[in-house]
Formats: structure tokens, C-alpha cells, sequence
């Protein structure tokens, strides 16, 4: 058969269409710059519709004393100083207009009688700063950001698998690409490319993410392209994650469950948040109930399966039916348990990539001309331990903002470099997969990988695993020499995971490698074998696979923040 090859020109294109891709394509089309969007998954289905929580802003709408300089203050001190301090600013100064923004495209936030936005507290903030919508907040920025996009008639393609961005001379020119069901190839010039495809928690066992989803596609195509990767080591481990079903493991108990007055407890039936932090107990941060989960597993109080439980049984049934509606859904579906009766079993799960491709804080551009990144994909905002809330602001604020860097730098070009060998290089990839035809199994070898980041750079690290799961995956890398790829009746999914596979290879080795240079424990990274703070690793690590890893110093706080900086009890908030 003939190869189909579609052929698109656009000024800029966006990769991914969660909150941060969408967002990015309004602010272009809302300034008349021709923009496309391309994303693996469905546009309504992204990652961002699973955030639960709420989204963070210095509104002062419940405590008139809230300002974003406090608000950064205690992003800050939660990233455990790894934070850049510019890019803080900018997303704490910048989240007011953030909220507005999708009150203007028309999202209802949970208000007060008097019609104020209603703001709840969440772990580590100074007030109560976490805008809401039920326990689905991410759900509604989603839907009312594709409304938006609808709206404005913004070319969405869902479906379509972006193998490569396309550069010539250090230069942007656009991406390769294929159409997960037919096979359909896609050429797409454009002048700037917005890279907003998600992080790399799926190469753990349990994670949060779905199947097929945060590979570390951002991380490969910068890589490719000529980006570098900063702080990959830096991974939030959520406490609660179900265990079963298998096809599920690590789908999330959201942490209103313990904000409600959840309590955990291990097989012996004792409470034992009591020995890791007795003033916050549930309500401790993300970084600590995940330790102490952890450590109550690998030391053998663990249940049966290998977690902890987490009880809400003993709470009102009309408060889970109204404060925790999709946890007693979901549980209900999944494993047929209903939570006002019995605890849950879970174990801490994958949940967020804290550090990602390097980008400027001022408009997240990276190293190559004419390519972004934003969300999940970036780096710069969260350090070593990400405030909740945060994550949903910062796609609002940097969508708008590189937006706007993108449609400036497409229109100081005078002309467009373009690169036939590049273009041939993306073809060739492609082709050369889709003929391969060897013994090894790609899902096989994904699993493979996920086993190797879950034994060896999971909760708690040292160097001896780290060394081993270098080991293993330079094992793995070899047998992906000997693939086979069978696109099928059902659709080019085969390949989609080969080029996955290609991702989590990369995302795994920069993890490892970052693990093993950062020789100390600091917030979400825990080294067994270095239990305490260093002085000297107050870096980010930047790691490419041509020069390794580099240290980065961080530039100093402004005194307007750091003189907020202060210890912030959790006692009676939402952990984060």
C-alpha cells in the first residue's frame, strides 16, 4: 500500500491537549495567530480531567491577609529551596488572572452564599488560597477549556502520535508524526512548537497515570531535538493509590479522604502515622505519609498485598456521599468495595514529574529556536515537593504566557529553515519499526522498565539499587534492538507503545542517573544511604545524554518572599 502522508502548515504547534496545550492554543487564536493542537489521547479525556483537588490563587476571598508573595513564600519552602524563585513568582503573581480567565470562559467554582469564590485549605498553605469544583476541579477546567477551543474553532486532532519534532541548525520547523487508527502520516511545518505532552510517572509499577499516558513523550522529543532535562530525579509519590485491579494499580484515592478524617493503618492494625509525624498524623505532607506508607510496607507490617489501609468507614455516610463522591464511585466500580463499610487497601503510586525539560522561567522556552514547554513537560516550579493546587495554576498561567513568546517569535522569522534529511530521519523511524518483525515483545520490555524504576528508584533510593537498575536497563535498551511491531486490524496501537517504549527508556535513565548524582534526601527523594539535607545540593541537576549531568545553581529569593518563609502547620487543612 501506498504510505499516506498528510501535509499541515501552521504558525504554532501545540503537542498536547490537556490544560496546559489548550490553554496555550486559546491565547494564540485569541490573538489571531493560526494554531493547531495534535494529542495522543481524546482532548475531553486528558490528564488534567483526573485533578482533583482544587487550583491555587492569592484571591483573599476567605482570608483578606493571603497575598501571592505568601503564596510563594510557602511554594518555596515546600520545594525545599529547589524551586527557580522567578518562575514562583510568576506563576503565584500571574494565578489571580489565571482564575479569571476561566470565569471568562465560563467555568462555575464552588462560591459562598454571598457569590465569593469559595477557597479551601490544602497542606502547607499559609490561608486558604485552593479555588474548587467539587472533587472533579480538573474535569471542569478541562471541559470548559475544550468548550473555549470549540468556541474559536481551533483544529484539535486527537488520535494522532507525534514521533519527532523536526529541527534543522538548532531550529524548529515542526513535527512528524502518525494517526493511532489508520496509520496516516503527518507532516506538520510550523514555525514554533509548544511541547505540553505530560511527564514520566507511567515507568513506575503504580502510578496515578493511565495506561499509555506520561511515558515521558515530552521528555524524549526535547531530548531528540536538542533539549536538556532538569531535576528528572524529582518525582512525587502519592500515599493512596489502589492496588487492584491490576489493570488499575495506583488509580487515586484522592487525599480529601484523609483531609476528611481518614485515618491509615497497617496490618497490626495500629495507627502508625503516630511514629512518623504525631502533630499532622494523616494530614502530613505528600512527601512524608508516602515515606512512612512505604516504610511500614518494606519493614513488614505491610497487608497482605503489599499496602496499608486507609479507613473512612467510621465517617458519617453522608459526608463520603457528598465530600467524596468519586472515591466511593470509583471504589465501588473497580473493586465492588463500598468505602462507608470497609477500609481500602493502597500503596503510594507515581503521581507527578516534579522536574522536566529545562525551559527560561520567563517564557519557558528551552534550548532549541522556537520550541516550548509547559505543565508537566517543564520544569523550574516545584522543586523537590509540589504544593497541591499548584500544578493546575501553573498550566493556566504559562499557557497564557508562552502563548503569547510563541505567536512573537513566528512572527520575527523572516524565513524557515527546512531540513529534507530531517524529515526523511522522521520518515525512515517510522518505516523501520513498522517492518521490524523480532522476538521481543514491546509491552513485555515496558513492563520490563516499569519493574526496574519500581525495585530500584522508588520511594527510597540508594546507590547499589541505582547502579542495578542502570544495569537493567542497559539490559533492556540492548533487547529493544530486537523488536517486533504488528500493526493490526484494530490499529497502529502497536507501534504507538514501541515509540512509548523509546520514551520510558530515556525518562528511566535520566531518573537513575539524576538519582544517583543527587547523594542526598530532600523532600520527595529519599537515599537510604544519605539520609540528610546537603548544603552543596541545593542544584538543580541538568542532564542531557551528551554531556550527563551538569549542576545548575538556583537564583536567590527576593527579600519580599523569603521574609514570609516559615514553618506553616497543616493541622485540621487538607494535606496536600
Amino acid at each position: 500500500m501506498a504510505l499516506v502522508e498528510q501535509r499541515l502548515s501552521t504558525m504554532v504547534l501545540v503537542i498536547g491537549t490537556g490544560g496546559a496545550g489548550l490553554r496555550a492554543a486559546i491565547e494564540l487564536a485569541e490573538a489571531g495567530v493560526d494554531v493547531l493542537a495534535v494529542g495522543k489521547r481524546p482532548k475531553d479525556d486528558a490528564h488534567t480531567a483526573l485533578a482533583a483537588g482544587g487550583i491555587n490563587a492569592a484571591l483573599a476571598t476567605m482570608d483578606p491577609e493571603d497575598t501571592w508573595q505568601q503564596h510563594a513564600a510557602d511554594t518555596l519552602k515546600e520545594s525545599y529551596l529547589l524551586a527557580d524563585p522567578r518562575t514562583v513568582q510568576i506563576v503565584t503573581e500571574g494565578a489571580a488572572r489565571g482564575i479569571d480567565d476561566l470565569e471568562r470562559y465560563g467555568m462555575s467554582f464552588a462560591r459562598e452564599e454571598d457569590g465569593r469564590i469559595s477557597q479551601r485549605f490544602f497542606g502547607a498553605h499559609k490561608f486558604r488560597r485552593t479555588a474548587f469544583a467539587g472533587d472533579y476541579t480538573g474535569l471542569e477546567i478541562q471541559r470548559t477549556l475544550v468548550r473555549r477551543t470549540e468556541q474559536l474553532g481551533i483544529p484539535v486532532l486527537d488520535g494522532v502520535y507525534i514521533t519527532r519534532i523536526l529541527v534543522h541548525d538548532g531550529t524548529v520547523f515542526g513535527a512528524y508524526g502518525f494517526d493511532l487508527t489508520h496509520g496516516t502520516r503527518y507532516l506538520i511545518h510550523a514555525d514554533a512548537v509548544i511541547l505540553a505532552a505530560g511527564g514520566h510517572t507511567r515507568i513506575w509499577r503504580r502510578t496515578s497515570s493511565r495506561r499509555d499516558e506520561n511515558t515521558g513523550d515530552s521528555f524524549r522529543l526535547a531530548v531528540e531535538a536538542g533539549a536538556r532535562l532538569r531535576d528528572p530525579e524529582l518525582v512525587q509519590f502519592h500515599p493512596s493509590g489502589i492496588l487492584e485491579p491490576e489493570s488499575a494499580a495506583g488509580t487515586l484515592v484522592s487525599e480529601a479522604a484523609r483531609g476528611e478524617g481518614g485515618i491509615l493503618r497497617n496490618a497490626l492494625g495500629e495507627r502508625f502515622m503516630t511514629r512518623y509525624d504525631p502533630d499532622r498524623m494523616e494530614l502530613s505532607t505528600r512527601d512524608r505519609v508516602a515515606l512512612a506508607s512505604y516504610t511500614e510496607i518494606k519493614e513488614g507490617r505491610g497487608t497482605p498485598k503489599g499496602g496499608v489501609w486507609l479507613d473512612v468507614s467510621h465517617l458519617p455516610r453522608q459526608t463520603i456521599m457528598t465530600r467524596l463522591p468519586r472515591v466511593y464511585q470509583t471504589l465501588l466500580d473497580l473493586q465492588m468495595l463500598d468505602i462507608t463499610r470497609e477500609p481500602v487497601e493502597i500503596a503510594p503510586t507515581a503521581h507527578y514529574s516534579m522536574g522536566g525539560v529545562w525551559v527560561r522561567p520567563e517564557d519557558h522556552s528551552t534550548d532549541v529556536r522556537g520550541l516550548y514547554a509547559i505543565g508537566e513537560a517543564s520544569s523550574g516550579m516545584h522543586g523537590a515537593n509540589r504544593l497541591g493546587g499548584n500544578s493546575l495554576i501553573e498550566l493556566l498561567v504559562f499557557g497564557r504566557i508562552t502563548g503569547q513568546a510563541a505567536a512573537a517569535y513566528s512572527q520575527s522569522l523572516t524565513a524557515q529553515p527546512r531540513s529534507a534529511s530531517a524529515v526523511a530521519q522522521a520518515r525512515a523511524e517510522i518505516d523501520e519499526l513498522l517492518a521490524a518483525d523480532g522476538r521481543e515483545n514491546v509491552r513485555a520490555l515496558q513492563r520490563a522498565v516499569r519493574n526496574t524504576m519500581t525495585e530500584h528508584a522508588g520511594v527510597v533510593r540508594d546507590e547499589e539499587g541505582l547502579r542495578t537498575g542502570l544495569a537493567e536497563l542497559a539490559e533492556v535498551e540492548k533487547r529493544m534492538e530486537d523488536v517486533g511491531v504488528h500493526p493490526d486490524i484494530a490499529g497502529y496501537q502497536d507501534l504507538a507503545h514501541a515509540f512509548d517504549l523509546k520514551s520510558a527508556a530515556l525518562a528511566a535513565r535520566a531518573t537513575l542517573e539524576a538519582a544517583l548524582e543527587r547523594r542526598e534526601s530532600r523532600g520527595c527523594h529519599n537515599r537510604s544511604d544519605y539520609p540528610d539535607l546537603d548544603p552543596t545540593l541545593q542544584v538543580n541537576l541538568v542532564w542531557s545524554p551528551t554531556t550527563g549531568i551538569t549542576r545548575e545553581s538556583i537564583p536567590a529569593i527576593p527579600d519580599e518572599i523569603s521574609s514570609l518563609m516559615q514553618e506553616v502547620s497543616t493541622e485540621g487543612k487538607l494535606a496536600e
